[in-house]
């Protein structure tokens, strides 16, 4: 016996010995049908209800700005969508140094 195997013998072994595959017959093709849709009346949309808005917690927080050191300060005020006081403040300050330097929280009030 040849220790030399070919491919297809290796196949045989490994795999069985193929088999045949069967014709399955092609389906039929249809025809399409074409689909009738029936248009529905457009009717006019009606008044649409107002929603009430939720209550958005709201905060004040005033702010003393300046750009000059132990200078002339101006009130700052801005409002912050939240219930957290130091969220308010932080957004508060964060606002106020885009346009000044020197920054003093007053008070931080609910609206």
């Amino acid at each position: 016996m040849s220790s030399e195997l070919t491919e297809e013998e290796m196949r045989r072994a490994l795999f069985g010995t193929p088999h045949p595959e069967q014709q399955v017959p092609a389906p039929l093709v249809k025809e399409p049908v074409e689909e009738i849709l029936l248009a529905k009346p457009v009717v006019a949309p009606a008044a649409k209800k107002k929603v009430a808005k939720a209550f958005t917690p709201r905060l004040r927080v005033t702010l003393r700005v300046g750009n000059e050191f132990e200078g002339k300060m101006i009130e700052f005020t801005h409002e912050a969508d939240t219930l957290s006081s130091l969220l308010a403040e932080q957004e508060a300050v964060k606002a106020a140094r885009k346009k000044y330097k020197y920054v003093e929280v007053v008070s931080v009030k609910s609206m």
